[in-house]
């Protein structure tokens, strides 16, 4: 030990420790919602295989998209669950530096592909006589990949940033999971590399791709109003739809949840706000798609029909 610093092995994560009653009940909560989200992502992702009329750029996004949800909720609800029914409420310093590593990268991934799915959208509806030419094989898979590296790039250098630095003696985390800016509070050198790369991460993962977003629906939707059949406006709209429900959900919840004032009093609220932006989300994420897409539904009942006639025999 070096005057104040110390070498710490594990951290104590004491999120919503004072409220054991309250973590009881989101304990189940979030058992349940995990379980939709295992069963509905997975749901997706099986049908888009098996059904060779979603074997389309779209659905490859969508695929990439619920795989992501999966990984990105199990980076964190079990050891989650874990930490509620323990009286030792610890997290070794291996398991931190993991757990906000995949977190996230996979945050940041999320942002990009809703931006390539976005992109896609405006193709289709833009340019749809050279959509399948533009939108090629080798271009959703460069896009995917590129989603990914960028995603990962950016927070495996935000995460040895923050382990490398010393630590006051201090190992509690007031914080449900190792989330990089509860971390940063423990640290005693100076954090101003580790808010410039922050910084810049959320200007390309989150500003940009919102951006991005934002002005291709503004050309979606000036492409839309332009036909002139309402069923063709409606018709045109619908293959849409989903994607921006899920933009919507996606980034509200986020604006509200970084930019609503914090306050000592609402510590109990904003745990829970922050908890349910990373589960209620993914759990959404397959029940939008299913119920506003036409070809899932068509996929759903083909793949009942089947299972049905096969019991039949």
């Amino acid at each position: 030990m070096t005057g104040n610093q110390s070498i710490v092995t594990e951290f104590f994560l004491t999120g919503l420790s004072q409220y054991p009653e309250l973590q009881l009940s989101l304990c189940v909560l979030c058992l349940l919602m995990y379980l939709i989200i295992l069963l509905g992502n997975s749901f997706l992702i099986i049908i888009s295989i098996i059904d060779s009329h979603l074997h389309t750029p779209m659905y490859f996004f969508l695929g990439n998209l619920s795989f992501l949800d999966i990984c990105y909720t199990s980076s964190f609800i079990p050891a989650l669950l874990i930490t509620f029914m323990s009286e030792r409420k610890s997290i070794s310093f291996i398991g931190c530096a993991l757990q906000m590593v995949i977190s996230l990268a996979l945050g940041s991934t999320e942002c990009l592909l809703l931006a390539m799915m976005a992109y896609d959208r405006y193709i289709a509806i833009c340019n749809p006589l050279r959509y399948s030419i533009i939108m090629n094989k080798t271009l959703c898979i460069h896009m995917a990949a590129w989603s990914w590296i960028l995603g990962s790039f950016f927070a495996l250098l935000q995460t040895v940033l923050a382990m490398i630095l010393p630590f006051c003696g201090n190992n509690v985390i007031d914080h449900l999971t190792c989330e990089v800016l509860a971390l940063l509070k423990l640290v005693c050198s100076d954090i101003t590399l580790n808010i410039l790369v922050m910084t810049v991460a959320s200007i390309v993962l989150l500003m940009l791709p919102l951006l991005f977003i934002f002005f291709s629906y503004v050309f979606i939707l000036s492409s839309i109003l332009r036909i002139h059949s309402a069923e063709g406006r409606k018709k045109a709209f619908s293959t849409c739809s989903a994607h921006l429900t899920v933009v919507i959900l996606f980034y509200g919840s986020a604006l509200f949840m970084y930019m609503k004032p914090k306050s000592k009093d609402t510590k109990m609220y904003d745990e829970i706000v922050g908890l349910s932006y990373g589960v209620v989300t993914p759990m959404l994420n397959p029940i939008i798609y299913s119920l506003r897409n036409k070809e899932v539904k068509e996929a759903v009942k083909k793949v009942l029909h089947k299972q049905l006639h096969f019991w039949k025999i």
